[in-house]
């Protein structure tokens, strides 16, 4: 098993984040970083982490008691703008993912966790990037996936993720409603025996009936009774202002969500620094941190590590 871990946008607490997990011994196994050398060589110069690391030209090159990095020769120091919107760090970060997609479809490393890209930042150079999860859907050439976040305290997975609200009231389709319920019961029929699964309307209070709306009934109400004809355990439409609730007490273990606000707010909410993203349907295995860029505290030596061990931890369980 070799874990390949994808540095991020390098005006931000990637870099760091990397570093200070290293340091404090919090990530286990067989890793390699793929970005820039010489961008974690200043950023250990400058937080003063004694970290030994070490550049590889291969990925079978990697050596013990080393972090390792995976030299892509993006982004030279006098390059690297801290804690602000930078072309070059966000081309930098996309080529970064692009890399690693390309080493896992070829079986070179087992799966990918990707420290924070800033959106507008790779915009710069790519106007049509919406996200991590949309990239690596399409270098693997699939259209059937879905973004899951992940923590103890609430699992939601999303039917849309970064569209505007209207192209996502659009998108709330019967056949993708289903896909998404299909993809998050089997995600997690690999660790619980018979998930449970809470489908939350989009209209308030689920819809009242057709009072607030017709999707409610007409979209998610059929995809759910397809589900359910093929043994899944699932309930929905559900009014989504108390099934998060309910999912907390461990009622339902995912919420399966019609828009990104409707799942990241309760997740963030109730689980910022520990929650996991994770991409399902893929024919690569991702996991993510749940946090951004947070350029206001870059190269600070203060970003938490917590969901990026939780999201190396949880990427390791996946690859089994």
């Amino acid at each position: 098993m070799l874990i390949g871990i994808t540095m991020g946008d390098a005006s931000g607490v990637g870099p760091e984040i990397i570093l200070r997990a290293y340091a404090k011994n919090e990530i286990k196994g067989r890793f390699v970083v793929i970005g820039d050398y010489e961008i974690l060589e200043y950023c250990k110069e400058v937080l003063k982490y004694e970290v030994p690391v070490r550049k590889v030209d291969n990925i079978s090159d990697i050596a013990d008691g080393y972090l390792n990095v995976y030299d892509m020769g993006i982004l030279k120091k006098d390059e690297l703008v801290i804690g602000k919107i930078s072309k070059k760090s966000g081309y930098a970060a996309m080529k970064y993912v692009e890399e690693a997609t390309k080493l896992a479809l070829d079986n070179k490393i087992s799966a990918i966790v990707t420290l924070p890209m800033n959106k507008e930042a790779t915009r710069l150079s790519d106007e049509t990037f919406t996200g991590h999860t949309e990239l690596i859907a399409k270098i693997c050439g699939q259209d059937k996936y879905t973004m899951m976040l992940a923590s103890d305290k609430l699992t939601v997975t999303h039917v849309n993720t970064h569209v505007s609200m209207e192209q996502a009231i659009k998108n709330v389709k019967k056949e993708k409603v289903y896909d998404v319920i299909k993809l998050t019961y089997d995600a997690l029929k690999r660790f619980i025996q018979e998930p449970k699964i809470a489908v939350a309307g989009l209209n308030p209070h689920a819809g009242e009936g057709g009072s607030f709306g017709r999707e409610d009934i007409d979209e998610i109400a059929p995809a759910v009774e397809k589900a359910k004809s093929e043994g899944m355990n699932v309930e929905g439409p559900l009014p989504p202002d108390t099934v998060f609730l309910k999912a907390y007490k461990k009622q339902y273990d995912a919420v399966v969500c019609m828009y990104h606000d409707q799942g990241h707010i309760p997740m963030k909410l109730l689980d910022f620094e520990g929650g996991v993203n994770v991409t399902l349907g893929l024919k690569v295995i991702r996991t993510s941190v749940d946090h951004g860029t947070a350029f206001d505290i870059a190269y600070k030596g203060i970003a938490s590590t917590r969901s990026f061990v939780e999201a190396y931890n949880f990427a390791v369980k996946l690859v089994g």
